[in-house]
This record gives structure tokens, sequence and C-alpha cells, in this order.
């Protein structure tokens, strides 16, 4: 349904508005991470290194999102469209995701995890706030001052993938951590893909924290025989997704409203 807004921004859109709050959320959680000094590889070591390495960067972070978005009276267009994508087939990319969701829920050695672990991974479901509202939220909404929907998609998109190379610096190989920002801009297309159909960010929020909790679940322990499953299945997601983010695009309308 349409959310129009009839109240005005505090805080005229802009593209370098939305860049800045990209960098600064990316500095934010190096800096924080890199306090710490838990490096990327040692967050399934324990409760603690888990939620010194990642729960407390997305912590602050999350805090400092709010607070923005609050100063520059940007939730609503942060959080709704205007009106929702006419093509809604393409949901059946956010929903294969879902289901290798519970593929990977389902694989998990769940006795592997004690009180603390399972404590710290609950934090991490934070991430689908903060990097969604970060890149397909905030930026959105500075993007769209000016540019296309179709360069809204791919800006944001690639720079949610990109935003993952901090973890080569953080200790992670860089052959995993660049087939993470591959993987991660087909998934951004999915969260996209998910807002313009649904016509809300918080279903991407929501699908976005359980997924990287399942993913970082999944590969705590013992895996169980369907754990293979999983990334066929996303891939298969990414594939569907960047099929159909052209119709959801087609006959988009969203051009920020300002003051």
């Amino acid at each position: 349904m349409a959310t129009e807004s009839t109240t005005p921004l505090r805080v005229r859109p802009r593209i370098w508005i939305g860049l800045v709050i990209y960098l600064a959320y990316v500095a934010v959680v190096f800096t924080v991470q890199q306090a710490t000094g838990i490096p990327y590889t040692s967050l399934g070591d324990s409760g603690r290194d888990l939620f010194l390495g990642a729960g407390l960067s997305l912590i602050v972070g999350a805090v400092l999102l709010a607070i923005t978005t609050s100063l520059l009276g940007w939730w609503r267009p942060a959080l709704f469209e205007r009106t929702r994508a006419a093509h809604r087939w393409p949901i059946i990319a956010p929903v294969l995701m879902a289901v290798a969701l519970g593929v990977n829920l389902a694989s998990t050695d769940w006795a592997s995890y004690d009180g603390a672990f399972f404590a710290a991974s609950i934090v991490l479901l934070l991430v689908g706030f903060t990097e969604e509202l970060t890149t397909r939220g905030l930026l959105l909404v500075g993007l769209r001052s000016r540019l296309s929907e179709v360069w809204v998609w791919l800006l944001t998109s690639a720079l949610f993938g990109l935003m993952h190379l901090i973890n080569a610096l953080s200790g992670q190989p860089l052959a995993p951590t660049l087939q993470q920002v591959f993987l991660a801009f087909g998934a951004g297309t999915i969260f996209y893909v998910l807002r313009r159909v649904t016509g809300s960010l918080i279903w991407a929020m929501v699908l976005h924290g359980f997924w990287d909790f399942s993913t970082f679940a999944v590969g705590h322990g013992a895996a169980g025989t369907l754990a293979g499953l999983g990334p066929v299945l996303e891939i298969v997601a990414v594939v569907v997704a960047l099929v159909g983010v052209a119709f959801v695009i087609r006959g988009a309308d969203e051009r920020t409203a300002t003051p």
C-alpha cells in the first residue's frame, strides 16, 4: 500500500549526505572492532569474542544511526516506499532466501552453543537494522534525490557489497572476503527487491538479520547433512533477484520529497 508522507523532511536529501552516513557507519564499525582487538577469524571462539568483536560495534552503530535518522527526519522515506512495485513475482527471491535460512538453522549444531555464545549471537540480529538502514535506508534516500531508480539499486547493492571489505582488514583472508563481497551484492539485490515488493524496509531488516544469524550459526560446531543446500538456494535466489530487479524498478517513482 502507499505510504506517502505529508510531513516535510527536516533536512533536504542529498547524495553526499547518504554517502557520508555510509562511510561514517563503516568507519565506526571498523574502529570499534579494531579497538576490541578481536580478529574476524576469532569471532566464533567464545561468546565474549563474538560480542566484543561484532556485537558491540552493531550496538554503537544502531544507536548512532537512530539518532542521525531522527535529526534528519528521514525515518519515513528510509523505511517505506510511496508505492509498491507493480510486479510481485520477484518476491520469489526473498522467499528462496528465507527457505535457505531455514535450512541453515535446521543444520546448525545447537548443542555446541552455551548461554553466553547464544546471547552474543542474538545481538547479531542487529545487523539487519544497521546495515539495511545505512544502505537501503539512508543512502537510498540520498541517492533518490538525484538519481534514477536503476542507479539507486545498483549503487546501494554495490556499496553494501564493498562494505564487507573491512573483514579483510580485520583478519579474514582476501579470497573469501572478495567472495563475500560478490555474494553481498546479490543479497543486497534480494533485500532491495523485498523493499520494493512489500513497500517497506522492515521486512528486509528482518530477513537480513536472521540470514546473518543463520549463516554464522551453521558454521559453529558440526553442521548437519543439509548444510550444503543453503548456499545453493542462496545462489538460486540471487539469480532470480537479478532477473526480477528490472521488473520491480519498472515504473518506480520514488524520488525523495524535499522540505
